[in-house]
């Protein structure tokens, strides 16, 4: 016979399918009268009879009647209960002598006793988010004082009107054909301070194929048997909740560890605005992020959240489709040849001083042609650039005094370039960096005014989001955030620890925020890791080394210990991956794996290997072309940032590859990060001393 907490979920379900198959069809009064008497307002209105009085009330009339229209077609467009997978989440509510049942869903139905209300809009759903089993509540819902105890607290999976999952305090319960009953019990790990235990990392000198399989423990076991995760809105914990529910004005600042869900909170955050501010869901909403793939990615997730009309775009994207508007003089060829220094120089903080110092000092009209000067004036101003280089005293990295003179004599030679080719001359090369874009756009606010849009009004977003902040220059940041509206309405999520960008000029968010003008800015920190294992979290921030961050992280499961392979040639590494992935095929068909490498020819070899050796399903990822579907991916590591995979292999981790020093350190961290579920590394020869030092320190660890 199964629990009583599957049988009391078996029914609630039974009944909801019931109650949903016998609701009567909405129906919405027709517009057509409002429609006629609209037209009859408006005829009167061109005409333009009548005293100052008439034509008043005719207004009147004229603004009530829309406003009914309105309402009625937001009556129409109101989400509606999915009949295949009505909640995610389920509350039982006992105030005083009695109890009732209440459900979240992305949908309101109150229909005979049932009571599903949407998570986004319904004020009683802060319940579910507040307060845990056995608490008592005491809450102002809608004006009305609630108070009682949530007697029961469950989170859902229902897919294709079947109940597959269930989350509970007592234990999580999986539909199981092989059991008796049909279900399975598995019991429920508490969260654990990472980093308290140490990594649990094994080292194999002399793998072989055969010796061990992904989905499985060392001795071989079975990890994962259910791939049916409970709705995310389901999973959202108190601090990310509160996030999401901010007001829509005032900026938003997110700081947390990898697979903290910051990026979740930020999409989440959009859709609770859209609820109540249908302006939201527009053009007038930007999500940026660092790279095309987490922009697909995005582009997948905020359409299920109901939200279908906000733009997703890199800031590359963004940045030129502005630049082509406003300078259209300009050429649109980028460059690619660009020196790392000239780069760095253009990301820097210090141009935005140079570039307001270059405005206020040089009077001129308010034109995109003085823009472009201003432009070109501060890159090959030497001693201005010095001056402000040489003044910063926040530890970024300087410019030797070589450096900055190669810098802008470079800058020089492609600025007599660009003048010829805007003069008509074909035969020298029309080319501007990425890095430009920013610093044309800035000068542009400086100089003229606010960025215009399509249609020539300014520019005007109602809201602003941007993942991965810490990867973003400050000069593009303070672009954007001349594109708000007066209600300023910014959410900013990042990770100092993944800061893999250096030329940015991103060294902290105090730093950060002084050189956007922002004052008294608090960040929220989420320390709940709920991407990766134990194991994988701590591992990962072992390979920080000095730069890992004294917040603590919370995890909320265990896994696998982290595995890392030495081969004596790369035949074998492959040979011993293509069994293990081949087999990972058959047992797990809905898997995705992320074989992850030092760069674009090691990529190569891997791809050619694994399809010669028959292994299913194997993608290379070239410019970010991520399938986000089960299979094997190789990709380059810097591709996959803000992404996540069912497994993850790192191959080649060795000293030549990952030499040691910061930037290896937070590579092989985004990397390690993206695993959910299990993560191998492997090496052909001995593994790269950042691994080894990581797993010295988690057995110093362990053993205090």
């Amino acid at each position: 016979m199964p629990d009583r907490i599957v049988s009391e979920e078996v029914k609630l379900l039974d009944h909801v399918a019931d109650v949903l198959a016998t609701a009567p069809e909405r129906q919405f009064p027709s517009e057509d009268s409002l429609v006629e008497e609209l037209e009859q307002v408006r005829e009167q209105l061109l005409r333009g009879q009548g005293d100052e009085f008439e034509r008043a009330a005719l207004t009147d009339r004229w603004n009530n009647l829309t406003a009914l229209r309105r309402q009625l077609e937001e009556s129409r467009n109101a989400p509606v209960i999915d009949p295949s997978s009505p909640y995610f989440a389920h509350l039982r509510l006992r105030e005083g002598d009695r109890e009732r049942d209440l459900c979240l869903g992305k949908a309101t139905c109150l229909e005979n006793g049932l009571r599903i209300v949407d998570w986004r809009h319904a004020p009683i759903a802060k319940l579910f988010y507040r307060y845990q089993q056995g608490d008592d509540y005491e809450e102002d819902v809608s004006g009305r004082m609630l108070e009682g105890e949530v007697v029961t607290r469950r989170t859902v999976a229902i897919h294709q009107s079947t109940l597959e999952r269930i989350d509970a305090p007592e234990g999580t319960f999986l539909a199981d054909p092989a059991e008796p009953d049909g279900w399975r019990r598995i019991s429920r790990e508490a969260p654990k301070l990472a980093g308290g235990e140490g990594a649990a990392l094994r080292v194999h000198t002399e793998a072989r194929p055969g010796d061990r399989s992904l989905g499985t423990d060392p001795g071989g076991g079975l990890r994962r048997s259910d791939k049916h995760l409970p709705d995310i809105a389901g999973l959202i914990d108190p601090k990310q909740f509160s996030l999401i529910a901010r007001p829509s004005a005032g900026f938003v600042a997110i700081r947390g560890t990898a697979g903290s869900g910051k990026t979740t909170v930020a999409l989440h955050r959009i859709a609770y605005l859209a609820y109540d501010d249908p302006a939201i869901d527009s053009a007038q909403t930007l999500f940026l992020v660092f790279s095309p793939a987490l922009r697909d990615y995005v582009s997948h997730v905020l359409p299920a959240l109901g939200v279908e009309r906000v733009r997703v775009l890199t800031f590359r994207e963004w940045a030129l489709e502005q630049r082509k508007r406003l300078f259209p003089a300009l050429p649109t060829q980028t460059r690619e040849d660009t020196p790392e220094p000239v780069m760095r120089l253009k990301l820097h903080p210090a141009l935005l001083a140079a570039l307001e110092r270059q405005v206020a000092e040089n009077p001129g009209p308010a034109t995109a042609a003085r823009a472009v000067d201003d432009w070109l004036s501060v890159l090959v101003n030497r001693p201005l650039l010095e001056e402000l280089l040489h003044s910063r005293t926040d530890g970024r990295p300087s410019f030797s005094e070589r450096e900055l003179r190669s810098a802008t004599e470079w800058c020089r030679a492609r600025q007599d370039e660009l003048l010829n080719w805007v003069d008509g001359d074909r035969d020298v090369p029309g080319e501007l960096d990425p890095e430009d874009d920013a610093l044309l756009l800035h000068a542009y606010q400086l100089r003229v005014g606010p960025i215009i849009g399509v249609g020539k009004v300014p520019l005007e977003y109602r809201h602003l989001a941007i993942d991965e902040v810490q990867d973003f220059a400050a000069l593009e940041v303070r672009v954007l955030l001349g594109c708000l509206d007066s209600r300023k309405s910014l959410t900013l999520a990042g990770d100092t620890q993944q800061h893999v960008i250096a030329g940015s000029g991103f060294t902290s968010w105090s730093g950060f925020f002084t050189d956007l003008g922002i004052d008294g800015t608090a960040i929220e920190t989420l320390q709940v890791s709920y991407r990766s294992s134990r194991e994988i979290t701590e591992f990962a921030l072992e390979l920080l080394g000095n730069l890992r961050e004294p917040d603590p992280v919370i995890t909320d499961r265990g896994g696998p210990p982290v595995e890392v392979f030495e081969f004596t040639d790369s035949g074998a590494c492959v040979a011993f991956l293509a069994e293990a992935l081949t087999e990972l095929a058959i047992a797990e068909p809905l898997a995705s794996v992320a074989v992850l490498t030092p760069d674009g020819e090691t990529s190569e070899l891997y791809e050619r290997w694994l399809i010669q050796s028959d292994v299913p399903r194997v993608h290379r990822v070239t410019e970010q072309d991520f399938r986000f579907a089960p299979g094997v991916e190789v990709s380059e590591i810097q591709q996959v940032k803000g992404l996540e995979f069912d497994y993850v292999v790192l191959v080649d981790v060795d000293d030549g590859n990952y030499s040691p020093g910061d930037p290896s350190r937070r590579i092989l961290h985004v990397g390690a990060t993206r695993a959910v579920h299990q993560l191998w590394v492997t090496s052909v020869g001995r593994v790269s001393r950042l691994v080894r030092e990581a797993s010295d320190r988690a057995r110093k660890e362990e053993r205090t």
